[in-house]
Order: C-alpha cells, then structure tokens, then sequence
C-alpha cells in the first residue's frame, strides 16, 4: 500500500499530453526525421485505438452477458410461475425498468422465494405420490418395500395439481378403510367358523395371507383383490363344510332318538349325547357353539349309533314282548279275547326272520295298541254298565241269600248293617230290568257302528244277557211255584187241622233251617255265570255270604241250562260250565 501510495501523485502528473511533449523533446534530441515521426505518431493512435476497441469489446461481452443472466432469469422467473401456478404471488416485481444491474437485482429475490416454493410443492407431491403409490400396490397385491420414490413432474406444482392428487389420495383411504373393514369381517368369519368346527383358525387363516395372523397390526394386513377373493372362497368352503356336518349330525342325532325311544333309553344316558342332539332342529346359523360340529364329536355320535344299533338286535325280542305284554293287558282291560301264545310266537317268527325292519315291527306293534286303545275306548261304556250289571247280580244273590235266612231279624251283631244293606239292595235289583234294557240296546248300536259281535271275554254279550233274561224268568216261575205248592200245603194242613185237630207238620220242623245245595232256580240266581268276567274258577268264586263278605270258599257245581228260543244263539255257553252255588 506504501508503494502504491508513493506512484500515485506521479501518475496522476502523467497524461497522454506531456509523454508526447516528452517524445518531442527525446526524437529533437535525436534529430528524428518528420517522416519517422509521422510514422511513429500514427503507430501510437493504432494502438489507442486497439485499446479502446478491446474494452470496449469486452464491456459488449459483459453487458450481453448481463442481458442473457435477465433473460434467463425472466424465462425461469415465468417457468417457476407457470409451474406453480401463481401468477399474482407476493414479491414478484411488476415492472421490469431501471439497468440490467437493477433489474437482476431486483428479479434475484423473486426468484429465491419460487425457488423455495417449488422446492416445498416437490415434497409435498412426492408425499402424496407415494401415499397413493403403496395404497394402489396394497389393492393390487404388488407392494414391495424397496419400490423407489415416484418421479414428480416438476413442470406441473400447482395448487389444483396437489388438491387432485389429494382427493385421489382420500378416495384411496377410504377405499383401504373399506376393504379392511371387510377383511376383518372375512377374518372374523372365518374364526366363528373354525371355533364352531373345531378347525384351527391360525393355520387356516394363514394359508389365504401370512399377513392375516393376529399378531400383525391391523393396518399390516393384505387388502389385495386376491386376498379378499381368497377369503370369500375359504368363508364360502368353511359354510358349506359346516352345512354338511350339521346335515350329518342331525342324522345321527335323528337315529340315536329314533334308537333311544326302539330301545326306551334312560334319560340318564340319553344327557351324555344332548350336546348332539340338541341341534336336530337349529339351522346353520343357529349353531354357534365353539366345538358343536368338531369331527371327533360327529364321529363319537356315530359310534354311538352303530353301537346302538348292533346292541338293538338284541333288545328287540324284549321291546316287542313288552309291547306284546301292553297289548294283552289292554284287551284284558277290556274284557277282548285274544290268543297270546299264537302272538307270541309270530313274533319270534318275525324277529328270526329277519325279513323286517325292528322299527317297523314296534311302529305296527304301536298302531295294534293304538286301535286296541281306540276300541277299549269304544267298549268302555258298554263294559261301565256290564260292571253295575255284574254288581247289581251279586246284590240281588245277597238279597236272596238273606231273604231265605230266618234269622236275619234277630239281635245278633252287625244285624242292624245287613238291613241296610238289604234297602239298598232292593233299591238297586229293582233297577236291574232297565239296566239290562239300556245295555242290550247299547251293544246293538255298537254293533252295527263295527260290524261285529260285542264279546266278552270271547263269548257274545247279548247271549249272556239272553241266557240271564231266561235264568231270572226261570226264577221267577220257580218262585211262583213255590209260592203255590206252599199256599196249596198251607191249605191242606188247615183243613188236616179242622178234621184230625192240630198236630205238628214235618214240614214245620225243617222249616226254620236253611236249605243247603243247589237253588230250585239252576243254582245261579238269576246272577250270570263265570263267563261274565266273574271267574269263578280263577277267583274262587264271588257269591256274598250273609254277613255282606264275599265267600270265595263256595263250591261249584255243574248246572245243566234250559233249553231256550235263542238256544243258537248262546249255543256256545257250555252246559256244564261251573258257575256259583250259594248254600
């Protein structure tokens, strides 16, 4: 800095004018010819003049230089806008006047701020883009970690540019919400599904997509077209398995009852299978139970029916006795006559032969007691009216037993009891007539409702009561008879007395004893014999002794029956049938 301070004054003293007063003085000197000097002065101005041209050469470069910095910096200034846009934004001059220098000055903050901008756009779009670009390869199953980051189109950042890339961004998302929701509910689906089957669910729901297992998070799973296909297929797969196994279940179930009610099952037994049973009704989407249509459980129920099953043919000559038993005492209830032995038999026929199915024997064993309950139904007021009738019998034997005992007025204990008893029996036999005529005319209503003759205990009722209408004529002609053979000895001894004077009558002296052996009447008085369901000889006998007790110990003796009008018709009334003997 010294040195250049100490040259300054002389430079500023040295001008072009005094060097070429210097250059006269120095070609003076020398004695310089005008020629030479002309030539010399004329070679100075050629090189000022080169001078000059260089800078002013050089200052054309600069300044061109300088235009094409403003041009390109206007073309970038309007690309910039165009890019992003914003014609109008904020510090963008309006007016490009003033130099160069001024006008770049001016330009260069503009500038930065677009280039700030464009810089913020490009990242902002590069956001967007690749949010659309892994939702888009999400959907379609393509989606790699290592996919490089879209290229943004630089030429086009403007606002309405980003807003279309983001509303096509949201529809993305909610299209992703959307197929997640139903991938969750396939998933779930399918859960419900294996829990019901017993199917593993992890190892099923793994197969379709390794993303489905539960330990990944919620937005880690696939919602690709193919997984959700998948999943679709194997919830459509898993639903009609579970429809089959229901379908097979409910047979078994069926069999296993249809079993239990062949077999009468207990109902303790029975609970160890209610799990399977309980479903023979329910729909598909009625069974939710977690395990309820597992294999091993159809398979434990099939055993159970093939077991039952073999078991059944040992049970089924039991079962159909029983049954055969139910049907014997429903007609011994009802008095119908059958031949059980030959039934029996027929049923080990069937059974050996094996030419019927167990079940339809029980079901036509079950129809057979559903009509012999019909038809004891249809007997039953018949056999009500065949019982007061039998009762009134017996009333009336009693009755004639205590008429025929002279003692029956004494003091004696339980007197008092018998004379009530007699009341009521004559209130009671007085009814008979009409019982029997309200029964006799019963059974033909009956009859001609089924068909056939009403039996009972295999021999037609109305000869019974036929027999038992001429049984009581007979009585009640033998009492006539006695009544007049009486009247007629009564009148005898009368006039014995009026010509011989009194005397004792032997007849007299038997008188007061009662007559032991068979009645004037057949011995049956009027009461109808044993095939009247009284069964003498299998009950001992149901004649009433004079204390109102039933003496089963009375003997029986054969009686032979008058011939009648309707002999043909109880023609099957054997005529040595025991019936009951009072004393």
């Amino acid at each position: 800095m010294a040195a250049t301070n100490a040259h300054t004054p002389l430079l500023g003293e040295i001008t072009c004018g005094s060097l070429l007063q210097k250059l006269q003085d120095i070609w003076d000197e020398v004695g310089e010819s005008d020629e030479e000097r002309d030539k010399m002065l004329l070679q100075i101005e050629q090189d000022c003049l080169g001078v000059y041209k260089r800078k002013v050469e050089q200052a054309a470069i600069s300044r061109a230089q300088l235009l094409q910095m403003l041009s390109d910096a206007k073309v970038e200034l309007s690309s910039l806008l165009s890019a992003l846009g914003d014609k109008g934004s904020a510090g963008i001059p309006g007016k490009t006047t003033g130099t160069i220098k001024e006008q770049l000055a001016a330009i260069a903050p503009a500038l930065e701020l677009l280039w700030k901008q464009k810089e913020e756009r490009i990242k902002e779009f590069s956001d967007v883009q690749s949010q659309i670009q892994k939702i888009c390869g999400e959907i379609a199953g393509t989606l790699n970690i290592n996919d490089q980051t879209p290229a943004v189109d630089e030429t086009e950042l403007s606002l309405k540019k980003l807003d279309e890339y983001q509303s096509h961004l949201q529809q993305l998302q909610k299209e992703k919400s959307d197929r997640l929701h139903k991938v969750l509910e396939f998933v779930s689906t399918v859960h419900d599904l294996c829990a019901v089957l017993g199917m593993d669910f992890f190892s099923t729901v793994t197969e379709v997509h390794p993303s489905l297992n539960d330990s990944t998070g919620v937005q880690s799973k696939s919602i690709s077209n193919d997984t959700l296909s998948r999943l679709a297929k194997r919830v459509v797969a898993l639903e009609e398995d579970k429809k089959q196994r229901l379908q097979k279940l409910q047979a078994l179930a069926s069999q296993l009852i249809d079993l239990w009610n062949l077999m009468d099952t207990t109902e303790e037994e029975r609970a160890l299978f209610k799990h399977v049973t309980c479903n023979i009704g329910a729909s598909v989407d009625e069974v939710t139970v977690p395990g309820a249509l597992a294999l091993d459980l159809i398979e434990q129920a099939a055993v159970e029916v093939e077991r039952l099953d073999q078991l059944k043919s040992s049970r089924m000559k039991e079962l159909a006795f029983k049954k055969q038993a139910e049907l014997e005492d429903i007609y011994a209830g009802a008095h119908i006559e059958i031949d059980p032995e030959a039934a029996r038999e027929s049923i080990m026929a069937l059974i050996g032969s094996g030419n019927v199915e167990p079940a339809e024997l029980l079901a036509d064993m079950d129809d057979q007691i559903s009509k012999a309950k019909e038809e004891a139904i249809s007997r039953k007021d018949i056999l009500d009216k065949v019982e007061k009738w039998m009762s009134a019998c017996e009333e009336e034997s009693w009755l004639e037993d205590y008429n025929r005992d002279d003692n029956r007025y004494n003091s004696s204990r339980g007197a008092h009891l018998n004379l009530k008893r007699a009341e009521k029996a004559r209130v009671l036999v007085s009814k008979i007539p009409a019982l029997v005529d309200n029964l006799v005319a019963k059974i033909h209503i009956w009859e001609e409702d089924c068909g056939i003759s009403f039996t009972y205990d295999g021999v037609p009722l109305l000869a019974m009561l036929d027999e038992y209408a001429i049984l009581r004529h007979e009585r009640e002609e033998e009492k006539r008879r006695l009544r007049d053979q009486k009247k007629f000895q009564d009148q005898q001894s009368t006039e014995q007395e009026a010509t011989f004077g009194a005397r004792s009558s032997p007849a007299k002296s038997t008188s007061g004893k009662k007559v032991v052996g068979a009645r004037a009447n057949g011995g049956t008085n009027g009461t109808p014999g044993r095939r009247l369901s009284l069964n003498a000889s299998q009950n001992g006998g149901r004649s009433i002794s004079k204390d109102g007790k039933r003496d089963n110990t009375r003997s029986v003796a054969p009686v032979n029956y008058v011939a009648v009008s309707k002999e043909d018709a109880a023609s099957h009334v054997s005529s040595t049938e025991p019936v009951l003997v009072s004393p």
